[in-house]
């Protein structure tokens, strides 16, 4: 029989040493998880003061996306393609029948975007014509938000965009006001079933829910393995669904594939925005922005300051309520 420490049974250092670290198998969670409700409450406060960072290096949400999510608007809601009328019925053919620039101004539709941050989704349904209230706990979010938002959506006289500090299980906005609920990024830190019982509260009737994420595209193996290194905590399973309450169904799902260039300093620093990177030891911080400097540079061999085309997914579910529920009555700021 040979000893523990027989060198005979002893993998080879020089092996080790060669060999890269195992790749770790992808996920099979739906959503991310935290050991307790105090934990997760500690990460994601963790973003109140950190607007401008995430704003640079987060990205923004595909063109493809936003359209999936305008197609799914309610059949009477106007958007920034239709040309609907405050008109009467009876005198409806005479506003069509004036010049384009006579005709009255449509209502544009509305929508509630929770958890809204620095405004990346936001700003895109505001630059569509939507009518937007960006709704967020962190004042260095919005303020964010508002600063890098276009003049002409905040335009005094006809404005497409405003801020509403709240929390999304809570709002105290008017009930059935929006044709459109977004949460971007965001709704894995809410409280599910009371933020759903608020969305089905906030909802007008035949509006929609959208829940959107941008996650890594894990499935390739050298992203994955950023990932791990960076500590991303939205590494799931390739079919994951999340968790809502029984008042919505789900009606379409959309996954669309693409890749944000980024040099290697800004992927570096991407790890910042993270929320464990972000609650961590100044230690553990650097010891994370170091790997990440060894595998982008010298494992992968991308010179420093290099434009990397980082894969992204982006993950889009739409909801309506479910047969059955109904929604609050609609305001007259909708029916007219």
């Amino acid at each position: 029989m040979t000893r523990p420490d027989d060198p005979m049974t002893r993998p080879r250092r020089d092996v080790l040493m060669a060999a890269p670290p195992p790749i770790p198998p992808i996920s099979s969670r739906h959503e991310p998880r935290f050991r307790s409700g105090e934990r997760k409450r500690v990460l994601a406060e963790a973003f109140q003061d950190q607007g401008e960072d995430y704003d640079r290096l987060r990205p923004g949400y595909p063109g493809a996306v936003v359209d999936a999510i305008l197609a799914h608007l309610p059949g009477d809601a106007p958007n920034q393609d239709a040309h609907p009328t405050s008109a009467p019925p009876a005198l409806a053919w005479l506003a069509h029948a004036l010049p384009a620039q006579a005709r009255p101004s449509p209502a544009p539709a509305r929508a509630i975007d929770l958890g809204a941050g620095t405004g990346k989704l936001a700003c895109a349904l505001a630059e569509r014509g939507i009518q937007v209230t960006a709704v967020d706990t962190s004042e260095a979010m919005l303020k964010t938000l508002l600063a890098r938002a276009s003049a002409a959506t905040l335009d005094q006289q006809a404005p497409t965009l405003c801020t509403h500090r709240a929390t999304a299980e809570s709002t105290a906005l008017p009930a059935a006001s929006a044709h459109l609920v977004t949460a971007a990024q965001a709704w894995h830190w809410f409280d599910a079933p009371a933020t759903t019982a608020e969305v089905a509260r906030l909802l007008a009737p035949g509006g929609v829910l959208a829940l959107v994420w941008n996650t890594m595209d894990v499935t390739i193996p050298w992203v994955h393995r950023l990932s791990r290194i960076m500590h991303a905590g939205d590494v799931q399973r390739e079919d994951f669904l999340p968790t809502v309450g029984p008042e919505l169904e789900l009606v379409d799902r959309v996954v669309h594939h693409w890749e944000d260039p980024l040099p290697t300093h800004d992927l570096i620093d991407l790890a910042r925005t993270r929320s464990y990177v972000i609650t961590a030891t100044e230690e553990r911080r650097q010891k994370v922005l170091a790997n990440l400097d060894w595998y982008l540079h010298e494992h992968l061999g991308h010179a420093p300051g290099s434009v990397v085309d980082l894969p992204y997914r982006t993950d889009l579910f739409l909801y309506r309520l479910a047969e059955g529920r109904s929604s609050s009555p609609t305001p007259e700021s909708l029916s007219e």
